[in-house]
């Protein structure tokens, strides 16, 4: 039985109980990057968040949320890297145990960090296993609760304090361009726009080698793609959206739109350089979409920036000048 569709009443519960938890990140702008797109951009800064990510918000509303009695028989949780860490941090706050299957080959620094919050990692090899799968054997084995990265009410509505703290700041908005992954964030993000600001275009920018959830929403039916995508954002490798999110997003959502990798490390490279800002590939993808013209923006836009995870690897691969950086990133 698929759980219930959250609302904006949930969304405004669970800045209640994010209220002294989670920052209040800030909203970043620049007058060269407003220059070069033609609009006003404001950048919701989640790269700022507690543990690096917007995830936070989610992991730690859906654990709130189930009570002491379901906290106390632990946490399983699945995820690339920024779920995991989120998870884990959220259970530490509350002094229960986790246990977080991640893919063997997720960023050596997500790896760590999610141990370094006192999660017990569970690593699997993608092209043997399915995440879900080895998660719900632990799930089965030690009767503890799954909290999944995007297709959970509770998940969706903490998620969705991002985009109405940004709101709350600087008012109505013409475009909201949202990261997308499985789509937690976007359905969320879009339960806030279309409350506090009804005539705003939601738009979900996935990576184009992972564009599962755009296919989906332009045809109408469930995309499942044939692998995990070989795109940088790793945070967004999802290969189909969810029984929740799908649903919201074909209802609230105005547009799916996707972006090459070339975009995202142009976006990270303007970020780093300009704005002396640390994101992540895949918290780049809404500001990919106005760099690079993939969405035609104009007016108040607002940017969620999801986060800020990046491998040092992985970054100096970006920084390094387009003539001589190598063709494969580092895995």
């Amino acid at each position: 039985m698929t759980a219930p569709h959250p609302t904006f009443k949930d969304v405004t519960a669970a800045r209640e109980r994010l209220k002294g938890i989670a920052h209040r990140t800030p909203v970043l702008t620049s007058r060269k990057l407003n220059a070069q797109v033609g609009a006003e951009l404001f950048l919701k800064g989640e790269h700022l968040q507690r543990m690096g990510a917007f995830k936070f918000r989610g992991a730690y509303n859906a654990l709130t949320v189930m009570g002491p009695e379901a906290r106390a028989k632990g946490i399983v949780a699945f995820s690339s890297g920024n779920h995991a860490q989120a998870v884990a941090l959220s259970a530490q706050l509350y002094g229960c145990k986790a246990t977080i299957v991640m893919p063997h080959n997720a960023p050596k620094a997500k790896l760590d960090a999610t141990a370094g919050y006192g999660a017990t990692v569970v690593k699997f090899d993608p092209s043997e296993s399915k995440r879900e799968e080895v998660a719900r054997k632990l799930v089965d084995e030690t009767g503890a609760t799954l909290v999944p990265p995007f297709d959970h009410p509770d998940v969706i509505a903490g998620q969705g304090t991002t985009a109405a703290e940004l709101f709350e700041e600087v008012g109505e908005l013409d475009y909201l361009l949202v990261c997308c992954g499985g789509g937690g964030l976007l359905s969320g993000s879009a339960l806030a726009a279309r409350a506090m600001s009804p005539k705003c275009k939601v738009i979900g920018v996935e990576p184009a080698l992972g564009d599962d959830l755009t296919r989906s929403f332009k045809t109408g039916s469930l995309v499942h793609l044939p692998g995990v995508p070989a795109t940088i954002a790793d945070g967004a490798r999802t290969i189909c959206g969810g029984d929740i999110t799908f649903p919201m997003i074909r209802a609230l959502v105005d547009e799916m739109v996707t972006v090459p990798d070339a975009a995202l490390v142009d976006a990270v490279r303007f970020a780093m350089l300009t704005m002396k800002q640390v994101i992540e590939p895949t918290g780049a993808l809404a500001l990919a979409a106005a760099m690079s013209g993939a969405v035609k923006v104009s007016g108040r836009v607002g940017v969620i920036i999801s986060g800020g995870n990046v491998d040092a690897a992985m970054l100096r691969w970006i920084l390094t000048d387009d003539a001589e950086r190598a063709a494969t990133p580092p895995a």
